[in-house]
């Protein structure tokens, strides 16, 4: 029920009130709505976290200065455009010696393999010679030792001109790590960096992701899980579209993450909108309503009609059981009815919904206070009607606190106004 009191309005012309309505000297004016029949949407309502797909903070990958930035919040850029060059003399420098090292030690190879072939050569020399018995065993055995020497010196070598490559493998992408590229398509924001400016690993450079596509992230309970699922029907509610007014965007439930939060005991859903129109923004907190059926057909009353007698602590509404259906819908001349009786019916809650209760023990086309019970509950019998249409309600039950008491303070002044000219 909506926590602000309805407006009242003096009736001193009026006499046709009921003893204690006259003696109070006050007819309140109240709003009212006809209950109707049907099911009741079951709807639960979410707090939602808009982000981009592929939305994913920017870094650099070394420590460097900043020395060219070729993007700007609000740029869209293709996948592998650069958008930050760091300072890379440094890095040129360390590749330069890198690659002065490989070649000292491929000429080392070199030599070592050149030094090896000829003792190889020689050896083998020795070897026919002393199978003609001129040559000694002792020499054979001399170039044999220097042969594995030799072999020794070949195998570091190689070991050397192997770890001078992987430096200047190390060297290049350290280079290349100057260059910083925009790893998807999509629009860039949250621009931190300036040049001149150190960049680290630690420190995010951009935001981007692709604004054209969008993911709505709700939690979900354990218990909801066994009557919210994949594909339902999800509405997004923006609440300043571009003329100002709230605009609702629909869509269904994307996917469910399977496994729940230990902690928590809660676990994601995500909405997946392609094109929102520009009305939504990466980091907004947006109202989302999930449709997961209907209710039994019942009586159907507005949320905020529901009202607790702080005396007895009974649920109910109250009524214009003696209106008819002649009240006019006069939501555009703000008249209000002749006083007419209203009283407090208990009701049985069957079903609720976001904007909408099911009840029993009314009826269909009841003419039911939505506004004002609180003046009502001092004991006042008499009401002055002022007949509003289901949109009217649902438009205050949606309205935050501080709208909806402007609202009331500018429609009891209104009401007043009406009131004392009518008098008069």
């Amino acid at each position: 029920m909506l926590a602000i009191s309805g407006w009242a309005c003096s009736s001193s012309g009026a006499n046709t009130g009921s003893g204690a309505a006259t003696t109070a000297g006050v007819i309140p004016a109240v709003e009212a709505v006809q209950a109707r029949y049907g099911s009741l949407p079951l709807v639960e309502r979410f707090s939602g976290n808009v982000r981009a797909e592929n939305q994913v903070p920017l870094y650099a990958q070394i420590n460097a200065k900043v020395a060219e930035v070729l993007a700007e919040n609000g740029d869209f850029v293709e996948k592998g455009q650069v958008l930050v060059r760091l300072d890379d003399e440094t890095f040129q420098q360390q590749l330069t010696q890198a690659k002065a090292g490989l070649r000292i030690n491929q000429a080392r190879l070199r030599q070592a393999e050149a030094g090896l072939s000829q003792l190889q050569g020689e050896f083998n020399r020795e070897q026919k010679l002393n199978e003609q018995s001129l040559s000694s065993e002792v020499r054979i055995e001399q170039l044999q030792a220097e042969l594995i020497s030799l072999e020794a010196d070949v195998e570091l070598a190689k070991a050397q001109v192997e770890q001078s490559e992987a430096l200047v493998a190390e060297r290049e992408e350290s280079l290349s790590r100057t260059i910083i590229r925009a790893p998807i398509s999509g629009t860039i924001g949250q621009r931190n960096v300036q040049i001149g400016m150190q960049a680290s690993p630690n420190n995010p450079l951009f935001l981007i992701g692709d604004l054209d596509r969008l993911r709505i992230e709700i939690i979900l309970t354990e218990s909801m899980l066994n009557t919210i699922s994949v594909g339902q029907r999800a509405d997004i509610l923006v609440p300043n579209g571009p003329d100002g007014t709230p605009q609702i965007i629909e869509a269904t439930l994307s996917r469910i993450s399977p496994f729940l939060n230990e902690v928590t005991r809660s676990t994601e859903a995500e909405i997946d909108l392609k094109d929102a129109n520009g009305l939504l923004r990466p980091g907004m907190f947006i109202p989302v309503d999930v449709h997961f059926g209907d209710s039994q057909q019942a009586t159907l009353i507005p949320t905020s009609a529901l009202y607790t007698n702080p005396n007895t602590g009974t649920e109910g509404v109250y009524i214009a059981p003696n209106a008819g259906s002649e009240i006019p819908l006069t939501t555009q001349d703000e008249s209000l009815s002749l006083p007419t009786g209203v009283q407090f019916v208990p009701v049985t809650v069957l079903a609720r919904g976001r904007m909408e209760v099911g009840v029993t023990g009314i009826e269909s086309g009841d003419w039911i206070i939505s506004l004002g019970q609180d003046l009502l509950s001092e004991g006042r019998e008499q009401a002055r009607l002022k007949a509003v249409s289901w949109d009217h309600v649902t438009q205050l039950q949606s309205m935050q606190r501080e709208d909806l008491l402007e609202q009331v303070m500018k429609e009891a002044s209104e009401a007043t106004t009406i009131q004392t000219e009518t008098t008069e």
